[in-house]
């Protein structure tokens, strides 16, 4: 197969806190050579994992097996502007996507707050951005094409395969490996964003009218502190007020990336500085308003290195795990130096699906890289656990398929599909195996 590499091929992800070497890295070129690749490993008893940008916190993609990257597999892309749908590879990244889309007009609906990941990657783990409307990107897809583990080339929509469809959607790279995706888009866009300090209390006593005055709404909370700095996001009909390049590489590139990095160092290296530093960002960074491109309102550059568990609680817990998260940062015997990210996003039917049957609040906590963490991510994963949380399938946590199994209740059903899917384990590993079992 084209770029098969030594089999001392070391892989690590963008955060640095997993690795893995692999027997063999295979970079097919055609969906044959995956179908082929799979059936090879299901006849030696091989396993393969493939990887897309290595923006997911867990395991998710370290194999001790084959690697498989999809960056050689480039089968054209299709833009049917009357329609609004485009067909591409499915290891094109986001980044690639929102370009080609913008240069015919077109744009997806809503997007998270970075562009690196893989198209197959972000709609796997059930990447979402926010607002009240929507769902996680994987509601957009519209149809996939996936060679299953047993080397089958299905070609999945709501009327073709739709127990696949319904599954593969958020499928974990565990029924197959996605190597074509149809989205669903929209005409081309603006967003006027507005980004404003606030007090936590009001924004809570608040939240319901904010949520629902807005297309798109996310705030973080200081640890520490009382602040937040809120931020939505609406469509406007023109881009009239563009952020000058010197306010945005002020805010987004120097104070928000080289003075926060500075500033973590900091804290790192002198712990009890952490609550100070804390406060200062909070108020670093002031009130703005600004239109722009939609992806470019949307995404924002993270250099920043962290390590993050998310989960998607019913909407109404927000509050109650919101408090409790405080209490827990409080208490630690080390201190926490990222702020904590709220969003919001609609219910689906989509069988793993964080957002499965339920409008919900996403809580993100981080934690810079170096610094404790685990300690922090289970007291709040046991919060999140007794208030309904579902994990983020991208983030840190420490589920596995006994916990997880009442969270999801089409959790049995995919694991029925995986069994069908994949009788022989070829896209399996320790995570999966923790997490859906062996």
């Amino acid at each position: 197969m084209a770029g098969t590499a030594p089999p001392t091929a070391v892989w690590s992800n963008w955060a640095g806190n997993q690795h893995g070497t692999a027997t063999a890295v295979l970079r097919p070129t055609s969906v044959a050579e995956v179908a082929e690749a799979i059936r090879a490993a299901a006849t030696t008893g091989d396993r393969i994992r493939v990887v897309g940008s290595g923006h997911s916190f867990t395991g998710i993609a370290v194999t001790d097996g084959q690697r498989m990257e999809l960056t050689e597999l480039d089968g054209g892309t299709n833009v049917d502007t009357e329609r609004r749908l485009v067909t591409v590879p499915a290891g094109m990244t986001l980044r690639a996507l929102n370009d080609l889309l913008a240069a015919h007009g077109l744009a997806l609906p809503n997007l998270g707050d970075i562009d690196a990941q893989t198209v197959a990657g972000a709609i796997s783990t059930g990447t979402h951005g926010t607002g009240a409307a929507y769902g996680c990107l994987s509601t957009f897809v519209a149809a996939l094409t996936l060679v299953t583990g047993a080397g089958e080339v299905l070609r999945c929509s709501a009327e073709e395969h739709p127990d696949v469809f319904a599954a593969a959607r958020v499928g974990l790279g565990a029924l197959g490996v996605l190597v074509e995706v149809t989205l669903r888009c929209v005409d081309a866009f603006v967003l006027l964003a507005h980004e404003r300090p606030a007090r936590l209390r009001a924004v809570l006593d608040d939240l319901p009218a904010l949520v629902d005055a807005h297309d798109h709404v996310e705030f973080y909370w200081f640890p520490y502190t009382d602040r937040v700095q809120v931020k939505t996001n609406d469509r406007v009909p023109a881009d009239d007020r563009p952020l000058s390049r010197l306010r945005g590489w002020l805010d987004d590139d120097f104070l928000s990336n080289t003075v926060f990095a500075g500033a973590c160092r900091l804290g790192r290296a002198v712990p009890a500085l952490a609550p100070g530093i804390s406060a200062v960002s909070a108020r670093a960074l002031t009130e703005r308003r600004y239109t722009g491109r939609s992806d470019r309102v949307f995404c924002t550059p993270r250099r920043v290195r962290f390590v993050e568990m998310e989960y998607a609680l019913p909407r109404d817990a927000l509050p109650t795990a919101l408090d409790a998260l405080r209490r827990i940062v409080d208490r630690l015997p080390f201190k926490v130096l990222f702020p904590v990210e709220v969003r919001f996003t609609a219910a689906d039917d989509i069988w793993l699906s964080h957002g499965y049957g339920r409008d919900s609040a996403y809580l993100a906590i981080h934690q810079y890289v170096g610094m404790p963490y685990e300690p922090y991510l289970r007291a709040f994963e046991e919060v999140a656990t007794e208030l309904g949380g579902r994990p983020h399938w991208g983030k840190l946590h420490y589920r596995d398929a006994a916990s997880l199994a009442p969270a999801y209740p089409r959790f049995a059903d995919f694991l029925a599909l995986r069994a069908r899917l994949d009788p022989d384990r070829v896209l399996t590993n320790p995570h999966l195996a923790r997490l859906l079992g062996p």
